[in-house]
């Protein structure tokens, strides 16, 4: 049995502000030099930049989709530290499947999480209780062991908040955070910003933490995180290492525009012996000498003037995969991959390696978890192998050849056209599905066994 001091940090909506708690806990730990690891309900790539920037180690991901159930305690028994925050996604009992089978409750009780409830209190006062009550009672299986008090306005709504969770339930009150404009990350249409987008985060992390190390008890939340019953050792179950020669070279685009990246998926490249090098798509004028190139999601339309602007790596991308160089992209990294990208009235020029044009819309194309199985045409997946994935996206592509060959069929999720994602061209596979390596979805040995293949030839 191995002792694993443990919390989940969930709501009862989303927009409760979990991840500005989140993200200020795990600074105020870090900061008070406590080892704080951090975990996120996925899928999810945004909150898990927050927390790992706060925490000062990566985030990781866990997910009842793309990961198998029992891949997920040793999973998180490899990466916790000695005090593990993991943040919940939507609400406590929120999830896909009615039973609440991948619900963040199901998590807490999979990993015996005790649970602090952050709860929105604009507009809220004795109707906390019954709210309070109705979690609680709800699946006694789950342990709720305090709330959070957030968005509180004032000295007399703290009191009466307080009065109301003290007269009616048995859970301590770990905090109250009052309303305050500089507790904002921001958002924008895919959600919220990324640190990577803003020169201040490191102020803004500190001042997050600064704050809530003022209005939560962190000696009961340590309290409550070491209540969490020990656990029994389990063997961890990962994607065997790809059987390639040590020392390929994989660009990794990696900057203010691209960043939707698994920490685990860049770790599984390094474990199989790759040298990741990580490029810069808006000031690296030149592609470095490589195998093979990874392009993950991103915000490239929040930056596509820059990216036009960076004329010569465009036209080096587009010579390397003309040229064989084999690539694998990702929503934005398919985006940007096309010959042009279009959002809110403006076109900018991309690499112009995929015949088509990248064009946002207003409302979601493609949205939630998917799942496809992959097709003759793709170069390194399982031909057949069914895939769970996710796919959020805004954008279309628009304009592409009638004979284009795609790597997946649909099952579920609209992916490019609505029963096809993965488009083939030469040794590129780009598509707005977004995959996980796991045990059971080793794409990343896949991937780079092709890339052996191809530097062989």
């Amino acid at each position: 049995m191995i002792a694993r001091p443990r919390f989940m940090i969930a709501a009862a909506h989303k927009s409760s502000g979990k991840t500005v708690i989140s993200t200020g806990l795990a600074s105020a730990f870090h900061h008070a030099g406590d080892d704080i690891g951090t975990f996120k309900k996925g899928p999810d790539y945004i909150d898990p930049m927050w927390l790992g920037a706060a925490s000062g180690s990566p985030c990781y991901n866990l997910d009842f989709n793309a990961m198998q159930r029992e891949c997920l305690t040793p999973f998180f028994q490899s990466r916790a530290r000695g005090l593990s925050l993991i943040e919940a996604n939507k609400g406590l009992y929120d999830g896909v499947q009615v039973d609440g089978s991948d619900s963040n409750a199901e998590l807490a009780k999979l990993l015996d999480l005790p649970v602090i409830l952050v709860i929105d209190t604009l507009g809220m006062t004795r109707g906390i209780a019954p709210l309070l009550l109705g979690y609680q009672g709800f699946d006694r299986d789950v342990t709720i062991g305090g709330v959070i008090l957030n968005k509180v306005g004032g000295a007399r709504h703290e009191s009466k908040l307080r009065q109301a969770v003290e007269t009616y339930t048995d859970l301590p009150v770990v905090g109250s955070v009052w309303r305050d404009p500089a507790l904002e990350i921001g958002e924008r249409h895919l959600g919220l910003t990324t640190p990577a987008e803003l020169s201040r985060k490191d102020a803004l992390i500190a001042g997050f933490g600064d704050v809530v190390a003022r209005s939560v008890d962190l000696d009961l939340v340590r309290a409550i995180a070491g209540d969490a019953p020990d656990m029994a050792e389990k063997e961890i179950i990962e994607s065997a290492p790809a059987k390639v020669e040590t020392g390929l070279r994989i660009g990794v685009i990696r900057d203010a525009a691209f960043g939707f990246y698994y920490p685990d998926d860049l770790e599984a490249f390094e474990k199989s012996g790759a040298d990741l090098v990580f490029i810069d798509a808006i000031d690296d004028a030149h592609l470095p000498d490589l195998d093979g190139l990874f392009i993950g999601g991103g915000f490239p339309e929040v930056r596509m003037q820059e990216l036009s602007a960076n004329a010569s790596l465009r036209a080096e991308i587009k010579s390397a995969l003309q040229g064989g160089l084999p690539c694998y992209a990702e929503c934005g990294g398919l985006m940007y991959l096309c010959d042009s990208l279009s959002w809110q009235g403006e076109t900018c020029a991309m690499v112009g390696a995929i015949p088509g044009a990248a064009v946002m819309h207003t409302r979601p194309q493609g949205r939630g978890y998917a799942r496809f199985s992959n097709s003759q045409a793709h170069p390194w997946g399982q031909v057949g192998t069914v895939v769970r994935a996710h796919e959020f996206h805004y954008a279309s592509i628009d304009g592409l050849p009638a004979n284009m060959g795609y790597a997946r069929d649909m099952q579920r999720g609209f992916g490019i056209d609505g029963g096809r994602d993965g488009i083939v061209t030469g040794n590129t596979v780009a598509g707005f599905c977004h995959l996980r390596n796991s045990a059971e979805f080793p794409w990343v040995p896949h991937f780079l066994e092709f890339i052996s293949r191809c530097r062989d030839v």
